[in-house]
């Protein structure tokens, strides 16, 4: 499979189930991320799906990606 590097491959290459979307929204308006930020989510999500050898982004991989980004947050605050 081709790793998608730009937010357009991401979402073509990376569909998002609907709990897994709800999940990623509500993180980005609860922590105050940017789109920059949310491509990023992304990107590390499909790394560890890639790393646990699966197809699919699931919202395992989401949420594990969502808190590898909050710490960041937490020193610019």
């Amino acid at each position: 499979m081709q790793r998608p590097q730009g937010s357009r491959e991401l979402k073509q290459y990376s569909p998002l189930d609907e709990a897994t979307l709800e999940m990623l929204k509500f993180a980005m308006a609860d922590l105050n991320f940017s789109a920059r930020a949310y491509d990023r989510i992304l990107k590390v999500a499909r790394t560890i799906a890639d790393l646990a050898g699966a197809e699919n982004l699931l919202s395992d991989h989401t949420s594990e990606a969502i808190q590898y980004r909050s710490p960041d947050r937490q020193l610019w605050t």
